[in-house]
């Protein structure tokens, strides 16, 4: 039995510094509706910064 992707799409997670740097992961459509912005290192730049999701 195939595992549902539905409700739980892949989605990546671009930086807001500019870099390019991306970020991939998977985010239930149901508890968030809304495009995801998280907290996280940015190796590029050697720093936290906000990733945003890209669609």
């Amino acid at each position: 039995m195939a595992r549902s992707t539905e409700s739980r799409p892949i989605v990546k997670l671009r930086s807001t510094a500019g870099t390019g740097f991306t970020y991939v992961t998977r985010k239930n459509r149901r508890n968030d509706p809304d495009r995801l912005v998280l907290r996280k290192f940015d190796p590029v730049v050697r720093r936290h910064v906000d990733v945003r999701e890209e669609r």
